[in-house]
């Protein structure tokens, strides 16, 4: 338990935001944490920094208040930097930066273009020259093309795709391309928002998952921007794109057998067959990123791995006490699902057995 503890402590406390050290040597704030409209000091000698404000010289005429008062806009930690004061948010949105892996849903359809949610300040774009054609046909874009576009991706679609360059006077502007197989329209599985900061950027965010209890191969696509895929693996790559592997164990790529599962799949709605087995088991991956999520650990594919395998073992152990104490089945095959839930204490209890087969303090 004290692992767990001292890497939550790390990260800001277990279940909530704890409170910073008080440092500015200032009677009249008692805490480091301020909410927006909050009075954050009124003595002269601090500057205001990003995050505060100082009210117009006819707003502090009317509300009695001096030219001086720094006044908070957002709900954060406070920093000291010298002499200047500013806010760090508790919450951020994601900022893309080029070749992040990114989850997003498209928001609107326009001409040539899609306009993409992946939750940062501003929506990022998709060229329609930015993505596969049906067939792995490499020519350009025609009206006819632009007349079928949403054929390609709707309103609502979800999809896996890479930051190719960032546009606008700030940069916060993203521009996506799907035009590897490996990115493109998501389905058979289900999406965990864990919010800007809860996915590590790692050498790998595409990986897949060998499930016990005959759940067969899953995938799990961790997106940069916090949106996590997990899904029924298939041949064709999470995203429906073409990943064979020769003889050699690399990943090849037939040119003929490229056009034809690039036509069959690539932009398909349509789920397939998933059993009760795999759903069983996405659904077990999805609660282990919960738990994560919930006792502030970061979510990668070493620490995801150790978290369901420890909770395969928590399973396998619970299994058997009831087996001892009742002399039947465990309470899972009796149809309630009780034993593959993990949240609470039992989700901080696998949480825990993850990181300690990790190493990780």
């Amino acid at each position: 338990m004290d692992t767990l503890i001292s890497h939550a402590r790390r990260r800001g406390g277990l279940g909530g935001v704890k409170k910073h050290r008080e440092i500015l040597d200032d009677d009249s704030l008692s805490t480091s944490i301020v909410t927006p409209g909050e009075t954050v000091t009124q003595d002269p000698q601090w500057m205001r920094g990003h995050g505060t404000y100082i009210p117009p010289t006819t707003a502090n005429a009317v509300a009695g208040t001096s030219t001086t008062t720094i006044i908070s806009t957002l709900a954060g930690t406070l920093i000291k930097t010298n002499k200047l004061l500013s806010i760090s948010p508790l919450a951020t949105r994601y900022t893309p930066q080029i070749g992040d892996l990114v989850l997003g849903r498209i928001h609107s359809v326009q001409t040539k273009r899609w306009l993409v949610d992946i939750t940062s300040t501003s929506l990022a774009v998709l060229l329609l020259s930015s993505i596969n054609l049906p067939g792995g046909i490499l020519r350009r874009r025609t009206a006819a093309d632009e007349l079928q576009i949403r054929g390609f991706f709707s309103e609502g679609d979800l999809l896996v795709a890479e930051v190719q360059s960032l546009m606008g006077l700030d940069g916060g502007v993203a521009s996506l391309h799907t035009r590897s197989l490996r990115y493109g329209k998501l389905r058979n599985g289900t999406l965990v928002v864990v919010g800007g900061g809860g996915v590590v950027r790692g050498r790998r965010h595409v990986w897949t998952i060998t499930t016990a209890a005959g759940g067969g191969e899953v995938d799990v696509v961790a997106g940069v921007n916090g949106w996590i895929w997990i899904a029924k693996s298939t041949s064709n790559g999470p995203a429906g794109g073409s990943q064979k592997a020769g003889g050699d164990g690399k990943v090849g790529v037939s040119i003929t057998r490229l056009e034809e599962e690039s036509s069959e799949g690539l932009y398909s709605s349509v789920n397939e067959y998933i059993s009760v087995a795999t759903r069983r088991e996405i659904s077990r991956l999805a609660q282990c990123v919960r738990a994560m999520v919930r006792w502030n650990v970061p979510v990668d594919e070493a620490g995801l791995n150790a978290v369901y395998e420890a909770s395969v073992t928590e399973e396998m152990e619970l299994m058997g006490e009831e087996m001892e104490i009742d002399g039947e089945g465990p309470a899972v095959h009796g149809g309630d699902g009780s034993a593959y839930w993990v949240d609470g204490e039992r989700g901080r209890k696998v949480v825990e057995m993850g990181l300690r087969s990790l190493g990780r303090k």
